[in-house]
């Protein structure tokens, strides 16, 4: 991807943005949303366990699906970059390291749901404990992607905020987009904050905290997916003289 491309093709850009986008909304809600509310059983390490030993290919699908929620958003962020440098390039170099931090401890994350399976079902973890002491180790590895799946959050909140403002600022995409994606990015650090320093407050704002940032994300996935930037607005911004 080159500058000069970006500039006279941003609708390439930002179509493949909003598809990028849309892969990683549907994998993130198969495996956040379908196998963990299908295996994973809050406050019962035991049943989680069993759920997991009776349906490992579904939680292998699981696990796959959201290691590619990380291999998709890293094109993501840099398409993001691009749309959106011309608005401010020091903020838009905030958003991208931003966003970096966030997928690097997301990446980290997975790791430990890569390790639950072949902890439950290693025959010589199987001979040397007892199956509750599987269960609460892996338990204690889903704990471990569970704080750094919010770590990860936190970072991407702040994302979230700065690309909102810059995408407000734009001019080429619609002020609503960056605004949503604003109420997205305050509400994804309400709801990770609390689940890592006051759970009890987590249990009263989730999951419905959450649904502002999935219209917030969704709406900037589908808008640059079928509309795309403003192209007479964004050769403005650019410097471009149509017809050139």
């Amino acid at each position: 991807m080159t500058t000069r491309s970006i500039e006279t093709s941003p609708q390439l850009y930002a179509r493949l943005g909003g598809a990028l986008y849309l892969v990683i909304i549907i994998f993130g809600g198969f495996a956040e949303g379908f196998v963990t509310g299908k295996l994973l059983v809050a406050g019962n390490a035991a049943a989680t366990a069993r759920n997991i030993l009776a349906a490992p290919a579904l939680w292998q699908l699981g696990v796959v699906a959201n290691t590619l929620v990380v291999v998709c958003a890293l094109p993501l962020l840099w398409i993001e970059y691009l749309l959106l440098r011309p608005v401010s390039k020091n903020l838009v170099l905030l958003a991208l390291f931003l966003n970096l931090a966030s997928l690097a401890v997301e990446a980290v994350s997975k790791v430990f749901l890569l390790l639950v399976l072949p902890t439950l079902a290693n025959a010589g973890y199987r001979a040397a404990f007892g199956p509750a002491q599987l269960a609460m180790l892996a338990n204690l590895e889903l704990r471990a992607h569970d704080i750094a799946f919010n770590i990860a959050l936190v970072f991407f909140g702040f994302t979230c905020l700065v690309n909102g403002y810059l995408i407000f600022r734009s001019g080429y995409l619609p002020k609503t987009v960056g605004v949503l994606m604003q109420v997205a990015g305050a509400c994804y650090l309400v709801a990770c904050f609390a689940a890592l320093f006051t759970p009890v407050l987590a249990d009263v704002l989730l999951p419905a905290i959450l649904l502002p940032p999935l219209v917030g994300e969704l709406s900037l996935c589908l808008w640059l997916l079928l509309r795309g930037v403003n192209i007479a607005k964004w050769q403005a911004r650019v410097g471009l003289v149509p017809g050139a």
